[in-house]
């Protein structure tokens, strides 16, 4: 999967100066889209809806998140229950079943746990929410040292 692009600011901070990226390239600023809030879809798991209570405000408060945003956010969630809920299954059921005729299978809920938590973490990633990415959302918006001429 090819790396996602840097934001401008980003672009700018690691650049050369005078509105050029590390390369010289002249950086643009991308749109700018009001930054409020999308509202949950009505159709969210409730797992998802708790999940949704927990991120989204603290993505406001940092005027990270957009109403555009809502889909991703939502399939975020539900991702987040559809790990959340291969979990339990693994805990309750243990990793491995007995009931094939080749003797011991992985529970169906190994795969679906891997996988989601895979789309998980780059979802995640989309929204500052994994340590290195913070330190993305971080460097973009640092203003540097108040004291520094430069």
């Amino acid at each position: 999967m090819p790396r996602a692009a840097k934001p401008a600011a980003l672009r700018l901070i690691e650049g050369r100066g005078g509105g050029r990226d590390s390369g010289g390239r002249k950086v643009t600023d991308g749109p700018a889209f009001k930054r409020v809030p999308p509202s949950p879809p009505e159709w969210l798991s409730d797992e998802a809806v708790e999940e949704w209570n927990r991120v989204v405000p603290e993505l406001a408060r940092l005027d990270i998140v957009k109403a555009e945003d809502r889909a991703v956010l939502a399939t975020y969630c539900e991702t987040w229950a559809e790990f959340r809920s291969a979990t339990l299954a693994l805990q309750a059921h243990g990793s491995l079943t007995i009931e094939a005729k080749q003797g011991e299978i992985p529970h169906p809920a190994v795969a679906i746990r891997r996988n989601a938590g895979h789309r998980l973490q780059l979802l995640a990633r989309e929204f500052g929410l994994t340590p290195s990415s913070e330190q993305s959302l971080a460097k973009e918006s640092d203003d540097g040292d108040d004291d520094n001429p430069f």
